[in-house]
């Protein structure tokens, strides 16, 4: 399979002004061990539209592989959809056998600093990407991104570069599926997060001092109430006094990294949160109690919801499907399994088909995926999501990277130019046996069709045999953009 790279991107060039308005509308490697290989034969409905299987698996997948379509067809969409909740249950030796082979992931603390920061990103990334690609626990993995931007914290700043690794593991990885608090209060507690946002430095060692609010305000703003959660000037001061005297230790190699609470450093005095009144002389306990006001504060709730129905169902979610979603973690009090049983079960969720843009992580998942890839996710892969603006533990402020579809319609370009190399084998560490995927597909309308959720349109058959790329010039198109 040899194609123009000029001809190539004339060609997706041209699809994609004729489409883009409808979209408005609504890429060998032989490791040690193998990457998961091609699963065999697969099966999608070739039907005009996305039909209900592909529409979940894009949803809580980072896209279908070959065979997932017909192993979800026989076991159903419900019972796929929480075995997915239960990722405890799903034998994923494979993928942890390349994971393992990074091993700064499973350092612990203290050792981490012994290592270079370049290291610790490389690896950091790569097993994300290798999770992203090769996990049988897909709805795991995509959940930890969503905590990932939810708690972002800049692998860039100061100690974060080596304690980032930690708070992956021991904070997003481990709560992703569990208790909202539970996660709020490892978070607020973890050295990356006490580094990023200056909680290592929240002291008042005598009345002049003024406690740092830094992490105070985003955990109001960001990471509980939101922006518009009803909370005031006041209450971040007064979250801010609660979590004086927390730091991280900087000394001693087998110490450092540790968080532990300075008792001289912490105003213990009353406070008042959003209402409620912290009695004095409760010390280090004030972060509990503040934790389980902000968390079981209604306005939690709604923006958690609203948060899970953008990534799930549409950048702007439908409120009945917000409030549902609301209603469920608030009955749950913050149970992440509870919570997204309830968007799963609602119609938005079941009917919002191609209405999201996928962000470039997803799109290079979604790809190599689709084509079964052989791929060592390493320098040359970073580059692309480098170049998309996309790289994974890099987003410099609190927010984390944006979700809404307007964001990422710059990176279309270097989109084609990745479909492109895909295509001709010229990604380094990623091959794709292009012979065994047509095998597989039986047919090139299966394989379009595999590629896209639905049958091509006239206009997509047409650019797709005018391309030498065949049907790997999907990967390209508009349509195989949204999920």
């Amino acid at each position: 399979m040899r194609i123009s790279r000029r001809n190539f991107l004339h060609a997706a060039s041209a699809l994609s002004a004729a489409t883009v308005m409808g979209c408005d509308r609504a890429v060998r490697f032989v490791g040690v061990p193998q990457p998961p290989g091609m699963p065999g034969p697969f099966a999608v409905a070739a039907a005009a539209t996305v039909d209900p299987i592909t529409h979940v698996l894009r949803r809580v997948t980072f896209g279908p592989r070959p065979g997932d379509h017909a192993r979800v067809a026989g076991m159903g969409i419900d019972a796929y959809l929480e075995e997915q909740l239960h990722p405890e249950r799903i034998d994923d030796y494979e993928c942890h056998s390349l994971v393992r082979r990074n091993e700064t992931v499973a350092a612990p603390l203290g050792e981490l600093f012994e290592y270079k920061q370049d290291l610790l990103l490389r690896e950091l990334t790569r097993a994300s990407m290798q999770r992203a690609i090769y996990s049988k626990r897909q709805l795991y993995e995509v959940m930890v991104e969503f905590w990932t931007d939810h708690f972002n914290i800049a692998q860039s700043k100061g100690d974060c570069a080596w304690l980032k690794t930690a708070d992956d593991r021991d904070v997003i990885r481990k709560h992703a599926l569990g208790n909202f608090k539970d996660m709020v209060r490892a978070s607020a507690l973890s050295p990356a997060m006490l580094w990023y946002l200056d909680g290592r430095v929240n002291r008042k060692t005598n009345p002049e001092e003024k406690p740092n609010e830094n992490y105070a305000r985003e955990l109001l703003e960001l990471h509980t109430l939101g922006v518009h959660g009803g909370y005031t000037q006041r209450d971040v001061m007064e979250v801010a006094r609660c979590l004086t005297g927390w730091t991280v230790r900087s000394e001693q190699r087998f110490f450092k990294g540790r968080v532990e609470f300075r008792k001289h450093w912490h105003d213990d005095g009353e406070k008042s949160v959003l209402g409620q009144t912290i009695p004095a002389g409760l010390g280090e306990q004030d972060i509990d109690r503040v934790i389980e006001i902000v968390t079981a504060h209604p306005s939690t709730a709604q923006y958690l919801a609203w948060k899970l129905c953008r990534r799930f169902i549409a950048d702007s979610p439908p409120q009945p499907a917000v409030d549902a979603v609301a209603n469920a973690f608030a009955e749950s009090e913050g149970d992440v399994k509870t919570t997204l049983r309830a968007l799963f079960a609602t119609e938005a969720f079941r009917s919002s088909k191609d209405a999201k843009f996928k962000r470039p992580f997803r799109f290079i998942a979604s790809a190599l995926r689709a084509t079964a890839a052989e791929c060592d996710p390493n320098e040359a892969l970073y580059q692309y999501l480098l170049r998309m603006g996309h790289t994974p533990f890099q987003y410099p402020t609190p927010d984390g990277y944006p979700e809404e579809a307007e964001h990422w319609m710059g990176s279309m370009l270097w989109r084609w130019h990745f479909t492109a190399a895909l295509a001709q084998d010229r990604i380094a560490g990623t091959r794709v046996d292009w012979k065994k995927l047509d095998e597989c597909a039986g047919s090139e309308q299966m394989l379009v069709a595999h590629l896209l959720g639905r049958s091509a349109t006239p206009l997509e058959n047409e650019c797709c045999a005018q391309s030498a790329a065949g049907p790997v010039f999907m990967i390209a198109s508009p349509a195989f953009q949204r999920f």
